[in-house]
């Protein structure tokens, strides 16, 4: 009897000890990736190919002029280096935005949070369209916070982005990876036959982190899970040389020799397909306001299948153009994992 006791004890310990390391192991695994910018904003279940790579894309001149008359025959992309076939090629034009606008208010901006918050204004009443686009509003110090959920109501945007206040550590990587989070499973789909929206990331800050629990690499990765272009506004003015004078009729810097915190923000943008800024007052970035606008309704779209099965790793992109003055803003690449089907949140109401 106790012989029997003891087995039926070693093997309620065995099942416990599998129950726990099956649980853990689910736990420890990274974060399914979303599906692609156009599929994953589908209304309702869908089931992708998960060889399927989608890539949303600009092309520009040297001068950040926008070129939107090119064809597939334009194109080739290359996946690890290697030429892959378009499968399909669009330009989608005119699609409604869900932005995330990311703001700094840790310690570290204190002086410039007026700046902060004028640019984050500004941005969203040259970007925001009533009706059609909608965003959220999410500070950062020692943690991030949602402080207003999406909406297309640029009046009461503004109205909390005036309230905020600045103080505490910083962690801007967790900000970009829970804001990236946020844009990928919560955006309110638009009514009609054609919910595709575009996602993106305004973060305005100076680029430094003291207190994130997650990498920059990280926050990198969920961007480019999530399909969100981040476009980063440096709030640091340490590369305009403390001796200069400043031409106040021609508002003309020179700029100087960009810090860390200003590289951070570079690559947060280059890694996803966006821009960084490095203005000194709010009016510098007026036009570059209207240019990312006008951008993000004119992108071109391909999608290619690499072939072979998911294994978890990251696989390059590079986007060929064939017209010589022409450059590519795309994102840098993707994470090869196979996926469930996916549920896209249900539409919102319009706001008012």
């Amino acid at each position: 009897m106790i012989v029997m006791k003891k087995r039926a004890l070693l093997i309620g310990f065995s099942i416990l000890s599998a129950v726990a390391a099956a649980v853990n192991a689910q736990q420890s695994q990274p974060p399914a990736p979303p599906q692609a910018p156009e599929q994953a904003s589908r209304q309702g279940t869908i089931v992708r190919n998960v060889t399927l790579v989608d890539v949303l894309f600009s092309v520009v001149t040297k001068r950040d002029k926008l070129v939107t008359d090119l064809n597939k025959e334009d194109f080739k992309v290359f996946d690890d280096g290697v030429q892959q076939e378009i499968t399909s090629f669009s330009q989608p034009t005119d699609l409604p935005l869900r932005i995330g606008m990311v703001l700094d208010t840790s310690n570290s901006i204190r002086d410039r949070l007026k700046f902060e918050q004028d640019a984050a204004i500004d941005f969203l009443f040259n970007a925001l369209r009533r009706d059609k686009d909608q965003a959220f509003l999410m500070t950062f110090d020692d943690g991030p916070q949602i402080i207003k959920d999406f909406t297309g109501d640029g009046d009461a945007l503004r109205d909390t982005i005036l309230k905020q206040r600045a103080g505490g550590g910083t962690a801007l990587y967790d900000a970009v990876y829970e804001a990236s989070q946020q844009l990928l499973s919560k955006s309110p789909l638009p009514p009609g036959p054609n919910p595709d929206v575009r996602r993106v990331l305004v973060v305005i800050s100076d680029g430094d982190d003291n207190s994130s629990n997650r990498s920059r690499g990280a926050a990198v990765e969920m961007a480019q899970r999530a399909g969100v272009i981040i476009y980063a506004i440096s709030t640091s003015t340490q590369w305009v040389s403390l001796g200069e004078e400043r031409d106040q009729s021609k508002r003309i810097n020179r700029k100087y020799a960009k810090d860390e915190g200003d590289h951070v923000l570079e690559q947060l943008a280059g890694e996803t397909g966006g821009r960084a800024f490095f203005p000194y007052r709010v009016d510098d970035l007026g036009q570059s306001f209207l240019d990312i606008g006008d951008e993000l309704r004119h992108q071109y779209a391909l999608a290619y299948n690499p072939g072979g099965t998911p294994d978890g790793r990251f696989h390059t992109i590079r986007i060929q153009v064939s017209r010589k003055d022409a450059i590519v803003r795309s994102r840098k690449g993707y994470y090869s994992f196979s996926m469930p089907p996916y549920s896209a949140p249900p539409a919102a109401p319009s706001n008012p």
